[in-house]
């Protein structure tokens, strides 16, 4: 009986740690229900056009152009970019296309997976790109450039060209989702602010309470920047703290036993 109560305590340990890790660890790629997805480009980090995850931007544009948009990505999100882009029919030789993902202090993201540069033939009519970036952290160090919270900028341009086939028309479609990697990729710190444009101009008119206001990115996931301390990983740590006293609760249990042993006799009386 003492160790049937032992392990239906364990049991009960495990699904209560359980069920919030797994609410906690579903991917979050759900489409952005809010606004009207873009349908021009930037043409430079500034200009850059902003969309959320899950819309799918579109752009009209010439061969040799740089196109420019952004969006957020925060903490333990994998952001996945992709881009189609429909061809010239007048195209007379092949051409290369490429996808740049920056972060926002513009430095350049190197893709885990995907086909971040691909090149069609003569007469293609589209090519498909992807770039799926390393997990965003909540927090690195300074030398590192693992990608941080905050505004995420994508260019897409042509890297080799004929120029008779320069200032042709063509047709861009590019969206980003994410996968929650959840506790997994948990990090001990986060960052004051996260790394979006005119963050640090609002800060220091706050400090110096000015009324002049700067001009912030519009773009934020929908339930807020994560600045929060707390992730699954805490959940399972205390389950294995858990598991660890009750496995040693059933140890001591089963080698104690229920007492003296029958062919042992009782010690004398007064020893």
């Amino acid at each position: 009986m003492r160790i049937t109560r032992v392990l239906s305590a364990a049991l009960l340990a495990l699904g209560l740690a359980v069920s919030p890790a797994v609410a906690d660890s579903t991917p979050s790629a759900s489409p952005s229900d809010g606004g009207d997805a873009p349908t021009e480009a930037g043409t430079s980090f500034r200009t850059a056009t902003e969309f959320e995850q899950g819309q799918t931007a579109t752009a009209s544009a010439s061969t040799g152009d740089y196109l420019y948009w952004s969006f957020p990505a925060d903490a333990g999100q994998r952001p996945t970019v992709r881009a189609s882009v429909k061809l010239p029919e007048g195209a007379e030789s092949s051409s290369t296309w490429q996808i740049d993902v920056y972060d926002g202090l513009r430095r350049r993201q190197a893709c885990q997976y995907g086909a971040q540069t691909r090149t069609a033939g003569a007469g293609a009519g589209s090519v498909e790109l992807s770039c799926t970036l390393r997990t965003v952290r909540a927090w690195s160090e300074e030398w590192a450039d693992d990608p941080l919270p905050g505004t995420y900028y994508l260019r897409l341009t042509t890297t080799r060209l004929a120029t008779a086939d320069l200032g042709l028309p063509v047709g861009v479609e590019v969206e980003v989702d994410s996968k929650d990697v959840g506790g997994s990729a948990a990090v001990d710190g986060s960052l004051a602010e996260p790394l979006v444009p005119g963050i640090a101009v609002a800060s220091g008119q706050e400090d110096e309470d000015s009324s002049a206001g700067a001009v912030l990115s519009s773009l934020e996931p929908d339930d807020g920047w994560a600045s929060d301390w707390w992730s699954d990983r805490w959940v399972w740590t205390a389950l294995g703290a858990a598991l660890a006293a009750l496995a040693g609760i059933g140890g001591y249990t089963l080698t104690r036993g229920s007492g003296r042993p029958r062919h042992v006799p009782p010690p004398p009386p007064g020893a």
